[in-house]
């Protein structure tokens, strides 16, 4: 009876070490969807196999089903708790869930089972970086680096969180790391062209823009066709367009006026809620939705490459506002709801595209502009519009806030709204550009680590003359940004 029992096991093993070849044949052949199938095969025969569990992760992971991927990793570590890939690998799909503790504890597991896991001391790092833990980001990093020196990724990863730390000449450094790995890396030359533009250095940090197309998941441009290269137009129309978002769109548009100086035909392809507004900048013949029939043009360029092209400096920004306006009727509409109002009118939003990769950092709660609600003779008024304005409800009555930005139908609108305003405060989002662009007063309320645009250490913003710059002394710390608002609007609301 034994060795029939034996015989059987053996005949098992095989098997299943043949149905494990065949799956993995087809992951390395790249055929996602058969390996898929095959690791199910081999779980529906045995649900305790933790190397399919793992690999079925893994799977799921590379084809971006991430919840599915965090669940078949657990069943793998059911089943065999001492692999430290699979701890690393569900620490990286948690970090994508937004479970950043659990993410982190799985990471400190991969480690305590294999302290030389160079992939989980970078994968750690990720998670402290994402909580503005940088000091220990960047020990863990050098750790990865001292089991692996020449791991480019991380050599980047520690560029980085130095970038979010405001150390550029030590991100620059890493970069160049990097590079000295792998010269053609996309998301590194992208990574150091934003160094650049933070540092001030906006000749080298434009001109390194292109590289941003070539990162894995870029969208390319909507649009192609002979670029233009600054010569002169002679009355051919030229499309300027960019998939960036509305910010990028209301800050760049102040090119168009030199492009149409070139003697072109100026057009331009923007998101819907910028068509009528974009209409109203000098040198825009047109603008068009982007998604619409396109009207027939002679050369393209993408907006955002226009400093490039213009050789703009920090000394040659071209900062003249207002550069964009409000339709005198659509201000005088809003007038009967806004400039009757006594007071010190400030216009308020607080929330971002919550699908923007940093919107976390630079958005913030409502609430945070009470105490500025109760300072006498201020009147707060909502710009915001979809995102976010669930939070007024919310208040309960807490303070007042008059939502004006549910009201509004485009950007258009919206600067009528702001032409009737004392003063706008924004984080960094499409409001605070708007203002900007207007000539409109504006305080930006910016995370520690804020965006290449803002640049550091500095209250005013070479892009804007009218704005005044309110940052984060340290990661997270709103409470002191709006006290400063406070005390800055207190000053303002009683002269």
């Amino acid at each position: 009876m034994a060795d029939s029992v034996s015989g059987s096991l053996a005949v098992a093993g095989a098997r299943a070490r043949a149905d494990h070849q065949s799956a993995e044949a087809l992951l390395q052949a790249g055929d996602l969807r058969a390996a898929e199938a095959a690791y199910g095969s081999i779980l529906a025969r045995d649900p305790q196999d933790a190397q399919a569990w793992y690999l079925l992760g893994w799977i799921c992971q590379s084809s971006r089903r991430i919840d599915e991927a965090a669940d078949h990793y657990r069943q793998s570590l059911r089943f065999d708790p001492d692999n430290p890939p699979a701890w690393n690998n569900l620490a990286a799909a948690l970090q994508q869930l937004d479970q950043p503790d659990e993410a982190e504890r799985c990471c400190r597991e991969a480690l305590r089972i294999e302290p030389a896991y160079a992939d989980a001391h970078n994968n750690l790092g990720n998670t402290l970086h994402n909580r503005g833990r940088f000091a220990e980001a960047s020990a863990c990093y050098e750790r990865a680096l001292e089991i692996e020196p020449r791991r480019d990724d991380v050599h980047h990863n520690l560029g980085n969180t130095h970038r979010a730390e405001g150390r550029l000449a030590e991100a620059l450094a890493c970069y160049e790391r990097a590079l000295a790995v792998s010269p053609e890396h996309p998301r590194v030359n992208f990574s150091r062209a934003m160094a650049f533009l933070q540092s001030g250095d906006l000749r080298r940090g434009f001109a390194e823009l292109r590289w941003q197309y070539l990162c894995d998941g870029a969208v390319a441009p909507f649009f192609s066709g002979p670029g233009w290269d600054g010569a002169p137009l002679d009355g051919r129309t030229i499309l300027l367009h960019d998939h960036q978002g509305l910010g990028d769109m209301i800050q760049f548009i102040r090119y168009a006026p030199l492009v149409a100086a070139r003697g072109g035909r100026v057009v331009v392809a923007c998101s819907r809620p910028l068509n009528r507004l974009l209409k109203r900048c000098d040198g825009v013949a047109d603008a068009f939705h982007r998604f619409d029939e396109t009207p027939p043009y002679d050369h393209q360029r993408v907006l955002m490459s226009l400093p490039d092209l213009f050789g703009t400096t920090l000394e040659t920004v071209p900062a003249a506002v207002p550069y964009l306006s409000a339709d005198p009727v659509d201000v005088a509409r809003w007038a009967d709801d806004v400039g009757a109002e006594a007071g010190f009118k400030i216009g308020i939003a607080w929330q971002g595209n919550p699908g923007h990769d940093k919107d976390r950092e630079r958005s913030f709660p409502i609430h945070f502009f009470e105490s500025l609600a109760r300072v006498p003779g201020v009147r707060l008024f909502s710009l915001q519009k979809g995102y976010g304005v669930e939070q007024i409800e919310g208040l309960k009555g807490r303070f007042s806030v008059t939502d004006l930005g549910s009201r509004t139908s485009d950007m258009l609108d919206t600067a009528a709204v702001i032409a009737n305003l004392d003063l706008v405060i924004a984080p960094d989002t499409a409001v605070a550009h708007l203002a900007g662009a207007l000539g409109a007063p504006v305080w930006v309320a910016l995370p520690y680590a804020p965006d290449w645009r803002w640049m550091l250490g500095r209250e005013d913003c070479p892009w804007y003359p009218s704005m005044r710059l309110f940052r984060q002394p340290g990661w997270g710390d709103w409470p002191s940004v709006f006290q400063r608002i406070h005390d800055a609007a207190e000053r303002l609301a009683s002269i």
